[in-house]
């Protein structure tokens, strides 16, 4: 089989294993940060327009006990669905047509059957899982409302989220984004109608939510349809291929268990914040909007040395690889300096679009500029433990970020809150976890990895 062969499809171009690397990585980049941060935009919309026009109880519903449930299954998809994102990079990098129909299809079959299973699993668990949480009684009802109506409709957010992960695994990143834009604005003119004008409250704003996604799954399949390459996507031809099927799994579970653990310590985060009082969890649910401008970014330059990496990878491609991991990260920090120095100056001003309470935004810039400093020592996780993933060595950055990120997380909450229960003890555990397993990849990378293992031995 030929390698190294590039692919031409309507709309796309890819040079990651042949462009100037820094270039490369950039125009994979900013789709990617856009096209996630519209991507956040849809919770976010929710947040905005029921904190205003509903009131804190459902502001902090929807985007506090809830998204931290709902991002405990779509998560967990999400991460074994990046084993579809690797091999697909690595099949298209090393020009393998054949191999590359067969993961698609897979994939998105895959992506529904999953999506039956979260859908059931979600309606039937709402509100036990709310109030094994601790959830405050007057945010309970919205919370159920708004967990229920979003499963209801989660099998168009993961055929949305498999469909983008193989457009960006080929190397086109802008069409999701597209798609993105096109149904967040969908999603916010929708909420004015359904919470504003309707007065349908938290109903409305999951309602809009899912009619959404809905759109934009829809575009990636008419994309993926219409192509003319190996990617290409026929109704007719979808099954899960075993063989496929295991290759996938093998991959992406690690990233979908790392995904869980994240979340369920955050869960036992969010059980400690909840007991602080509702203007605590109102503050918390507009911070986590806040800061997810940092993990929009972070997690655009960790998509982009995946793809980057699994491609020349794939192609043989060793110096690239490591050039491409070194300008990545440098990047990164760089980019993490400023956007922490802006959200620690301007940050609290952002508090006034969710919500006008003096007290759940004094309380929010208190948390804001108490970990906004460390945002930092995260970027090392995030760049090679996207990097090793695209290499397909994701055992073991699983298990450092388990043990270093979630088991001391969940360590910390458990020892240190219920001796000081107030909110600075809460969120010191995530500067703590993020520098502890910053050092243990640090470790790991340069002397033990997969890939430094293949260099010496000169295996790529």
């Amino acid at each position: 089989m030929k390698k190294n062969t590039r692919y031409k499809d309507e709309g796309t171009s890819n040079q990651i294993t042949e462009g100037v690397i820094w270039k490369q990585l950039l125009l994979f980049f900013f789709p990617i940060l856009f096209g996630t941060f519209f991507q956040q935009l849809y919770n976010t919309a929710d947040a905005v327009i029921v904190g205003r026009f509903v009131g804190k109880e459902a502001l902090a519903a929807v985007g506090g006990p809830t998204g931290t449930i709902i991002n405990l299954f779509v998560g967990f998809f999400i991460g074994l669905s990046s084993g579809a994102g690797v091999i697909i990079s690595q099949y298209f990098g090393a020009g393998q047509k054949r191999q590359l129909s067969h993961a698609v299809h897979t994939a998105m079959a895959f992506s529904a059957v999953c999506g039956f299973f979260i859908m059931i699993i979600g309606i039937l668990l709402a509100p036990f899982a709310l109030e094994a949480m601790d959830t405050p009684a007057d945010i309970l009802p919205y919370g159920v409302l708004y967990m229920r109506i979003y499963f209801l409709g989660v099998i168009p957010n993961l055929v949305y989220n498999m469909g983008a992960g193989i457009l960006r695994a080929i190397g086109d990143s802008r069409r999701p984004l597209y798609f993105l834009i096109a149904s967040c604005f969908t999603n916010i003119i929708l909420d004015i109608l359904l919470v504003v004008y309707f007065d349908m409250g938290v109903m409305g704003a999951a309602i809009a939510t899912i009619l959404s996604q809905l759109l934009s799954a829809i575009l990636v399949l008419i994309v993926l349809m219409r192509s003319r390459q190996a990617y290409r996507l026929m109704l007719s031809s979808l099954k899960l291929d075993r063989d496929m099927l295991m290759r996938i799994i093998r991959i992406g579970f690690p990233a979908g268990l790392q995904s869980v653990m994240y979340t369920s310590s955050n869960i036992i985060i969010q059980s400690s914040v909840n007991v602080l009082g509702t203007d605590t969890v109102a503050a918390w649910t507009a911070y986590g909007k806040i800061d997810t401008l940092f993990w929009m970014m972070i997690s655009a330059f960790g998509i982009s040395i995946t793809t980057f990496v699994g491609q020349n990878y794939g192609a043989k491609k060793s110096d690239r690889v490591y050039k491409g991991i070194r300008v990545c990260l440098g990047m990164c920090v760089l980019s993490s300096i400023v956007l922490s120095f802006l959200l620690y100056t301007f940050g609290s001003l952002v508090f006034l679009l969710f919500t006008t309470d003096q007290a759940v935004i004094a309380k929010g810039t208190q948390i804001l500029r108490y970990l906004v400093p460390a945002f930092i020592t995260y970027v090392c996780v995030e760049i090679y433990s996207g990097a090793l993933r695209g290499a397909g060595d994701c055992w073991i950055p699983m298990i450092l970020t388990s043990l270093g990120v979630c088991v001391l997380r969940i360590v910390w909450i458990c020892t240190a809150v219920p001796i000081h229960p107030v909110i600075e003890t809460v969120v010191f555990c995530y500067p703590l976890t993020w520098t502890v397993t910053s050092i243990l990849f640090l470790i790991y990378f340069h002397w033990f990895s997969k890939l430094k293992r293949s260099r010496l031995k000169g295996n790529y």
